[in-house]
């Protein structure tokens, strides 16, 4: 573990380039000596982590419910008779959860709603004398929620889901979570569950789980699109499912990127940095040119890490991808976020606003100090399943269209057709496709 008085390291922009900025594949997946005794013990090979989820899928495409109990037992540890959360179960969560804390999460899920019902989703025609063009804009029929429930249940992650999906219109929600050692799934997950109305919760983990929402077992329902985080054998199952079933993203380890000039609160920046590195493998960066504030915040990560109980994680997550980056200008931090195109984008700055319209790929922007990441993972509204590893180049949050369908309409008279048919059949030559042109040209020359 990193020393107290360094539990964070400062390094100078040239090296973090080459270091603390470079970027793994979203699905790259080290393999540590635990790990590689796990998949020892369960197979009793030395196999890559493809080769396991593999394996799984195979097997859980093939054999069903018997290959899910099975895996949930050499991996989890659990013997389930039945997978699928009762009703009995779903009361007790509810009636033992803290009136506080169902409170809480309504208020999320009322704000989380009142965002995406702000998203387009409508369908469109264009009616004109000869001619129709449009879209029919159609929810998915059955969407699959996993639920992380490993290192730390986030039942927040559900609510971020599944809240989208029922704005577009989805009405089969099926969610897949991991089960503890008792063979129960986390309450509050089940709370979550019930105030977003899922049709139905599976106590089914892993690469397993993704296997039985991709494929359909006797039990769970095959469903048409897997969103959701999880542990990089979910992420490599859910990559192999890929065109079996519709994938939101491959969420990989979270990560935080934060650009803060002298102006902004020291104590407050090291609470933001400890709060990411708190999940496994997270990444937490600051970008300054301040070097007063670079060491201010040194100093308060090491003595604020002393008082927190989950101490012993972020550390690990702090040694290997938590760094503070010196910059010459706040120019340079932005243009080293564009390239590192962070899942969280934090600017504490004297004016954030107007370093906003500077910003070209990020998942999502916190603007000012009291826009605070951790406030984002709960409760302000845009759904917190966010693009990681640098594919915020390419890719969104989850939102409302994540979940609806497009199937485009047209419709032409013939005096229409025979005005676009010459275009076309040229077209169509060109492309050495005779029949195309042919059908073209009967309906042209009025040939039956």
């Amino acid at each position: 573990m990193l020393d107290e008085a360094v539990a964070i390291r400062i390094v100078p922009a040239a090296v973090a380039r080459d270091t603390l900025l470079r970027r793994q594949p979203v699905d790259s997946l080290h393999v540590t000596p635990g790990m590689a005794e796990g998949i020892r013990r369960i197979w009793g090979a030395d196999l890559t982590p493809v080769q396991v989820v593999d394996r799984i899928l195979a097997d859980v495409r093939q054999h069903g419910d018997r290959a899910v109990r099975d895996y949930t037992r050499r991996i989890d540890g659990v013997d389930l008779d039945d997978f699928r959360v009762s009703d009995a179960e779903m009361d007790a969560a509810w009636d033992t959860s803290p009136a506080a804390l169902r409170d809480a999460l309504r208020h999320a899920v009322d704000r989380i709603t009142a965002f995406h019902e702000r998203e387009p989703r409508g369908s469109w025609m264009d009616w004109r004398p000869d001619e129709a063009l449009g879209q029919i804009v159609r929810p998915l029929d059955r969407v699959g929620l996993y639920v992380p429930a490993g290192g730390a249940p986030l039942p927040s992650s559900l609510l971020m889901a599944a809240i989208p999906a029922r704005v577009a219109g989805v009405e089969d929600i099926i969610v897949a979570t991991p089960p503890n050692k008792a063979g129960h799934a986390d309450a509050t997950t089940l709370v979550a569950a019930r105030l977003v109305g899922a049709s139905a919760v599976y106590k089914v983990g892993g690469a397993q789980g993704i296997g039985a929402l991709a494929f359909g077992t006797e039990t769970m329902p095959r469903v048409d699109k897997i969103v959701g985080p999880g542990n990089p054998f979910v992420i490599l199952a859910q990559k192999a499912v890929y065109g079996v079933v519709g994938i939101a993203s491959l969420p990989g380890p979270t990560e935080t990127l934060l650009i803060a000039d002298d102006s902004a609160n020291p104590a407050w920046v090291a609470a933001d940095l400890l709060a990411q590195s708190e999940h496994v493998m997270g990444t937490s960066i600051l970008l300054t040119p301040s070097a007063a504030l670079a060491e201010a915040v040194q100093r308060e990560v090491a003595a604020q890490l002393m008082t927190l109980p989950t101490r012993p994680g972020i550390e690990a997550s702090l040694a290997a991808n938590g760094g503070i980056v010196l910059v010459g200008s706040l120019a340079e931090a932005l243009d080293l976020a564009n390239e590192y195109a962070p899942e969280h984008l934090c600017l504490l700055t004297r004016d954030p606003w107007s370093l906003v319209g500077q910003v070209r790929h990020a998942g999502g922007i916190f603007v000012g100090e009291g826009s605070s990441e951790a406030l984002g993972d709960y409760i302000v509204g845009p759904s917190h399943i966010m693009p990681t590893g640098r594919t915020a180049r390419f890719t969104s949050p989850i939102h409302v269209r994540d979940f609806l369908k497009v199937i485009s309409v047209f419709g032409a008279t013939l005096p229409a057709h025979n005005r676009l048919a010459p275009d076309a059949i040229r077209i169509a030559e060109a492309e050495g496709l005779a029949a195309h042109a042919n059908a073209l040209r009967r309906r042209l020359e009025g040939v039956e």
